[in-house]
C-alpha cells in the first residue's frame, strides 16, 4: 500500500538516489584530476598558461598586444573598445612616438604614471636600463600640449 504523503514533501523516483551514488563515486575521480593538475611542474604550467594566452591575443580585438602581454594591457585594450580609455600619443624629443592609454577623465598625473608603466614594461621586454630616476626625468622634462607645459598634476587631460 502507498504510504500518505504530507504537504510540502516530494516522493523521489528510485532512480534519483542511484544518481546521487553514481555521482558520489566519480567525485573521486575529480579530486584526483585536481590533484594531477597541482602536482604539474612549474614550467609546464607556464608553457600551458602561455600557450592559452596566445591565443587570446589573436582575438581581433587584443592583436595589437605583445607576446607577453600583461593583465593591465588586456584591460586598456578592453576599456579602449568600449570607450572607457583613451590612447594619448606621447611624442619624445628623439622622434619616438609612444601610444600611452589612460582613462576618459585621466589627470597629468594619471598620464605621468602611465608613461612610466610604459617605459618599464618596454624595457623589460628589450632589455635596458634597469633604474630610472622619474624624479630627475619630470624635473628636467615637461609634457607639453599645444605650446603649454602640463605642469599641474591634478589637471584632467580633457581640460
Amino acid at each position: 500500500m502507498a504510504e500518505p504523503v504530507q504537504e510540502g514533501t516530494e516522493v523521489l523516483p528510485a532512480s534519483v538516489s542511484l544518481k546521487e551514488e553514481e555521482e558520489e563515486e566519480k567525485s573521486p575521480c575529480k579530486e584526483e584530476e585536481e590533484e594531477d593538475e597541482e602536482d604539474l611542474p612549474h614550467a609546464e604550467f607556464l608553457d600551458i598558461f602561455e600557450e592559452g594566452l596566445a591565443r587570446i591575443v589573436q582575438d581581433p580585438l587584443l592583436c595589437d598586444l605583445p607576446i607577453q602581454v600583461t593583465l593591465e594591457e588586456i584591460n586598456s585594450q578592453v576599456a579602449l573598445e568600449y570607450g572607457q580609455a583613451m590612447t594619448v600619443r606621447v611624442c619624445k624629443d628623439d622622434g619616438e612616438v609612444m601610444p600611452i592609454v589612460v582613462v576618459q577623465n585621466a589627470t597629468v598625473l594619471d598620464l605621468k604614471k602611465a608613461i612610466r608603466r610604459f617605459m618599464e614594461l618596454k624595457q623589460q621586454r628589450e632589455g635596458g636600463v634597469k633604474h630610472i630616476s622619474w624624479r630627475y626625468v619630470w624635473r628636467t622634462f615637461h609634457l607639453i600640449f599645444d605650446g603649454e607645459k602640463l605642469e599641474d598634476d591634478k589637471m584632467k587631460l580633457k581640460e
